[in-house]
This record gives structure tokens, sequence and C-alpha cells, in this order.
């Protein structure tokens, strides 16, 4: 399962359901990453899991959801810069861990 670090604003606007899409810039890391579960979830209707924690310790507060990829611009109300394209992965369901 792809674990994604993320902060207290974004993790808690996530499980409220105000947000409803985290972004990744488009860089090699992330392609390589999220290539690799997009294929394995191919026969899900490109839906795969992935963990959010907010810190990097074992004891941070987290949750997993079920997500798909895209790729196209994402709202800056919600962490993105304008016209700039990102991975986005848009959450379909949260499962608490």
């Amino acid at each position: 399962m792809l674990t994604l670090p993320i902060k207290r604003k974004w993790y808690e606007m996530i499980l409220t359901g105000e947000k409803k899409e985290e972004y990744r810039e488009i860089k090699p890391y992330w392609a390589a990453r999220l290539a690799y579960h997009m294929q394995i979830s191919a026969f899900d209707d490109g839906v795969f899991p992935v963990k959010f924690i907010n810190g990097y310790g074992k004891k941070s507060p987290a949750f997993n959801a079920l997500v798909t990829c895209s790729i196209g611009t994402g709202k800056t109300k919600w962490g993105a810069t304008a016209e700039k394209e990102y991975f986005i992965l848009k959450i379909k369901e949260i499962k608490k861990c």
C-alpha cells in the first residue's frame, strides 16, 4: 500500500469530507510509485488503496482511503498552485486504520 504523508490541515479536511483530492507533483518519483499501484489496480476500475498519515512516526494519526489517479490542474483552495498540473488522487472512500 502506498503511504502518503500530508499536513494536518489537509488531513482533517479529507476526513471531514471537505477536501476530495490530494495532489502530488508530476516528477519521476511519484510517477514510478503511482504507476506501480495503478497497474496493480487495473482490474479494479483503477481504484487502489492509499494510507494517508499526518507525520512520520509510528503513532502519527492515519487513515486508509480508496483512490483513483489522474493528471490535471488542482484546486487552489486545496493546496494546488494555479494552472499547474499534478497527479490528482481522487478520494473515493475513507476507511479508518
